[in-house]
C-alpha cells in the first residue's frame, strides 16, 4: 500500500529495498551485458554520466520484444536464496516491504510472483514503466522504451518515496514512529542513502564505495539471512540502530584492511 495507507496498521519497522542485485542475486544486465554495465556504474559513481542518461542507453540498446525479455528474466534471474523467508517474516510481523527499483515494474512483479509466489502480488512497488513506441506495441521488436518516474537525474529518485514518511512523522512528533530501514547494492541506490533510519549495503557492490567517500553510516550485507537477523533484533528490542551501525562500519574497516592486505 502507498503513504499514507502503509500506517494505517501501526508498523513498527518499514523495510524499502531496491530489487535488482539486491532481492536477486545479481543485476539482470539486460541490454549491455555485465562488462559494460560495470563501467557504466562506474561512470555514473565518478560523476561522469548521470544514472537517468546510462540506464536509458542500455534499455534502448534491447530491441527484443517486451513479452519476451519478461519471460527470458524469468527463466535466468535468481532469487536471493533467503528473501522468501524475509518476505514471510514480515507478513506475520506487519513489517511492510516496499520495493523501489530503477527497473521497470511490470518486469519486477512478474519477477516476484514467479520467484517469491502469488503472496508477492501485496508487495508494493515504485519503480520505472515501460511504454509503447510511437507507431509500435510492446511485443514488437524494438517496440517499447522506457518511462521515468520522475524528471530527476536518477530516473527514479528513490528519496522521494521516502520522505514523506520522515515529514509525516516530523509533523507529528507524539505519534509513535516506525523505525525505517533500507537495503540496497549499487549506484541507483545513492538517492536513498541518507534517507532512512538504517542502510544495509551489499559486500562488494559501488554503494560501499559511495558510503564511505562520503561518510554515510550503513552496515554490510551479504544475503537476506543476515539482513532478517537484524531486522529480528532490532523489532524485539535486542540491538539498538546505533549498535548495528557500529559493528557495521568496525566489520566494513576490517574487510577493506584485509583486501589491502591480500593486494
Amino acid at each position: 500500500m502507498p503513504y499514507p495507507q502503509t500506517l494505517e496498521e501501526n508498523p513498527k519497522i518499514i523495510f524499502f529495498t531496491d530489487f535488482d542485485g539486491t532481492i536477486t542475486l545479481k543485476d539482470n544486465n539486460l541490454g549491455f551485458g555485465e562488462k559494460l554495465r560495470k563501467q557504466e556504474n562506474a561512470d555514473t559513481l565518478n560523476g561522469t554520466v548521470t544514472f537517468r542518461e546510462s540506464f536509458w542507453d542500455m534499455m534502448e540498446s534491447v530491441k527484443t520484444p517486451f513479452p519476451d525479455c519478461i519471460r527470458l528474466l524469468c527463466e535466468n534471474i535468481k532469487l536471493d536464496p533467503y528473501f522468501k523467508d524475509f518476505y514471510q517474516w514480515s507478513r506475520m510481523n506487519k513489517v511492510p516491504v516496499i520495493v523501489l527499483s530503477s527497473g521497470m515494474t511490470p518486469i519486477i512483479r512478474s519477477l516476484l510472483v514467479h520467484l517469491v509466489g502469488p503472496e508477492a502480488k501485496d508487495i508494493e512497488i515504485v519503480s520505472n514503466e515501460v511504454v509503447d513506441k510511437p507507431g509500435k506495441t510492446k511485443d514488437q521488436e524494438d517496440g517499447w522504451q522506457l518511462k521515468y518516474h520522475d524528471d530527476s537525474d536518477f530516473g527514479h529518485d528513490k528519496s522521494l518515496t521516502i520522505r514523506p514518511y520522515a515529514k509525516h512523522f516530523a509533523a507529528r512528533p507524539n505519534e509513535p514512529r516506525p523505525t525505517m530501514l533500507y537495503a540496497g547494492d549499487g549506484v541507483s541506490d545513492l538517492s536513498a542513502a541518507r534517507e532512512t533510519d538504517l542502510l544495509f549495503a551489499k559486500k562488494g557492490h559501488d554503494l560501499i564505495t559511495y558510503c564511505e567517500r562520503e561518510g554515510i553510516p550503513f552496515t554490510v550485507f551479504e544475503d537476506w539471512q543476515s539482513i532478517l537477523a537484524t531486522t529480528k533484533d532490532i523489532l524485539q528490542g535486542r540491538k539498538s540502530l546505533k549498535s548495528v551501525a557500529k559493528e557495521g562500519a568496525h566489520k566494513a574497516r576490517e574487510e577493506k584492511q584485509n583486501t589491502e592486505t591480500t593486494k
